[in-house]
């Protein structure tokens, strides 16, 4: 097994999680939350995703699929095209309240195909490349990489017991 192979295994494991999380929830279910200060399962995939691209983007030299194919339209958010969801408040949260799983999903997968694609083509001898130099110790494309799997499956999970939470409720 190669370092391509080990990080398409766990990209591929976040797309199982995220469309276990996702799929067949009405909208209502997807923008539930357990308080009004909480987050949403629409709004974790939403930014899960957001943070995917954006960095995945940033380590392979691509523009992000959210604005390359039109996502950023077809959501309609009062966001910058930049917005990856760091920081929001609640009143931001609920502007993905709207939003369908069909929505959700076709953008994670339209993400995740562009960074398996990516990670595709990586050698060990990619990994140590310093791909951030604001932090000390600088980062390297395998610690963003794992940063990356790190996020999207903590929030895959708090998805997931999100919709656990909601179906115990029906």
């Amino acid at each position: 097994m190669t370092s391509a192979d080990l990080l398409a295994d766990a990209f591929g494991r976040i797309k199982d999680n995220v469309h276990a999380a996702v799929a067949g929830l009405t909208r209502d279910e997807l923008s539930a939350r357990l308080d009004p200060g909480a987050n949403s399962i629409a709004w974790l995939a939403w930014h899960l995703t957001r943070v995917q691209d954006d960095h995945i983007a940033d380590v392979a030299g691509l523009e992000q699929v959210w604005t390359s194919a039109g996502w950023a339209a077809r959501f309609d958010l009062p966001f910058d095209d930049a917005a990856t969801g760091y920081g929001d408040e609640p009143a931001d949260i609920a502007h993905l309240d709207a939003v369908s799983a069909e929505l959700l999903l076709g953008y994670y997968d339209a993400v995740h195909a562009q960074t398996l694609g990516y990670v595709a083509g990586l050698t060990d001898a990619d990994l140590p490349r310093i791909v951030d130099t604001r932090w000390n110790p600088p980062v390297t494309l395998g610690v963003r990489l794992i940063s990356v799997v790190d996020d999207d499956i903590q929030h895959a999970g708090q998805a997931a017991f999100l919709r656990g939470v909601l179906l115990r409720r029906r």
